[in-house]
């Protein structure tokens, strides 16, 4: 009886941080600029042309002569331009299945710099010592990076083991790149594990309907009641953040309107977004680490189909009909936006499907109304935010309202209710060589 296991590829990705120069941060600056120009002057000249004379080679002429009269979009290596003009078609290509809206223009303020190394072949990676590595970026030179994992590179290299391309990105804390890794690996075999269903709440990051609950270590609020909204930073860190915005504030106030931003108020805006960074490095971490025990310890996870744009949006409402407590929902809103619950569920999707789990998505209505024990939903039951009390006479259950919510979440499971498996996202897409009835 053969023993061998089927060989799959798989692609993930790898982000570490850069060490450049100060010349070598005005370079990547420059093409990071060049590239959000490159995609603003593309989506203006899709606008202008009629739709009879939209096509690919047209805007690949455009780029290339583009490209030739302007100096500073010159700076931009041909590979990057190339991969904005795909990245642009493959926006519109999104929009015209239904997967995402159509692409707009870049601002310079909201949009994250980053160019693209389409071919792995022009990295040229190498590994230095234990914590250094080496990397080739074009225009701009070798340049050292932290070594914190082990890629496929040098004699390690092989066509299903390798690095396909990378992504240079720029956040608070600086640049960094992503590699994007295509490894060969065995398929897993089908996870023993029990099941469980998760409910992501607020007071209560991750409710397991076991009542194995994953909490981060810190309090959700504060002691006058009000969500904690720097409750990844150490109190050092928060005095240093409270005394940041109000000098900002203070340097704010003699800025006219209309007048350029004074380089000592940017330079305090920056420290604000580090120490923001550092935040959120953390929460990104402690999603990473508890995820991948939840994949390692559960076969079948069940989640809910939230639709968390609908759940965050304003109570604000208009003039004729104003909203009701808006402060209070506003709250309410941050505090989900900071739990970031769709990045958990993305990471449980791909994290249970390597370790030959399921992860299931059920509808979300009622859960956190319904009881899990009699089955009943009862007015008043859901007392606060992090009570249940099952007002049912002939019931009376009491728990964590979370809690009550996962076992709802598993139930519905259990009969049959799961919605369409979220490992492997289900795209409708054209067949291949079908075209779109019009140029849209």
């Amino acid at each position: 009886m053969s023993t061998e296991r089927v060989q799959e590829k798989r692609q993930f990705g790898h982000r570490a941080r850069l060490a450049l120069t100060p010349a070598q941060i005005r370079l990547m600056d420059d093409q990071a600029h060049a590239a959000r120009t490159m995609w603003n002057c593309l989506h203006d000249l899709w606008s202008m042309l009629p739709k009879d004379k939209r096509s690919l080679a047209a805007a690949d002429a455009a780029i290339r002569q583009a490209r030739k009269e302007i100096d500073w979009l010159g700076v931009l290596p041909a590979q990057a331009a190339q991969a904005v003009l795909k990245t642009y078609f493959q926006a519109w290509r999104n929009r015209w299945d239904g997967r995402a809206d159509a692409p707009n223009f870049k601002a310079r303020i909201r949009t994250m710099m980053s160019v693209d190394i389409p071919q792995g072949r022009d990295l040229n990676i190498t590994r230095v010592h234990r914590r250094w590595g080496m990397v080739n970026i074009p225009k701009i030179g070798r340049v050292s990076f932290r070594w914190t994992k082990d890629l496929p590179v040098g004699k390690h290299a092989t066509t299903g083991n390798r690095v396909t391309g990378a992504r240079l990105v720029k956040d608070a804390l600086g640049w960094h790149i992503a590699f994007r890794v295509q490894a060969l690996q065995a398929k897993p075999e089908p996870h023993p594990g029990p099941h469980v269903g998760i409910d992501a709440g607020v007071n209560l990051p991750l409710a397991l309907s076991d009542g194995n609950h994953r909490d981060h270590g810190h309090p959700p609020r504060l002691p006058n009641g009000k969500a904690d909204r720097d409750k990844w930073l150490n109190p050092q860190e928060k005095a240093k953040l409270l005394g940041l915005e109000r000098r900002a504030a203070q340097r704010k106030q003699h800025r006219q309107c209309g007048e350029k931003t004074s380089r000592r108020l940017r330079h305090t805006y920056d420290q604000i977004k580090q120490l923001r960074a550092k935040a959120t490095r953390r929460a990104v971490d402690w999603q990473h680490k508890t995820t991948t025990s939840i994949a390692m310890q559960y076969g079948t996870i069940v989640v809910e189909q939230l639709n968390i744009k609908s759940m965050v949006k304003s109570a604000k409402g208009t003039t004729e009909e104003p909203g009701r407590n808006v402060a209070h929902k506003s709250g309410l809103n941050r505090a989900i936006s900071q739990e970031a619950w769709g990045r958990t569920v993305t990471m449980l999707t791909y994290k249970t499907a390597r370790h030959g789990g399921a992860l299931h998505k059920v509808p979300a209505p009622g859960t956190s109304l319904r009881c899990s024990a009699c089955g009943i939903t009862t007015p008043g039951s859901r007392e606060d935010q992090a009570t249940f009390v099952c007002k049912s006479p002939d019931c009376g259950w009491s728990g964590n309202a979370d809690w009550n919510a996962a076992r709802n979440v598993l139930h519905l499971y259990q009969m049959g209710h799961a919605l369409t498996p979220a490992a492997g996202r289900a795209v409708v897409r054209r067949p291949r060589g079908v075209k779109p009835a019009t140029a849209r």
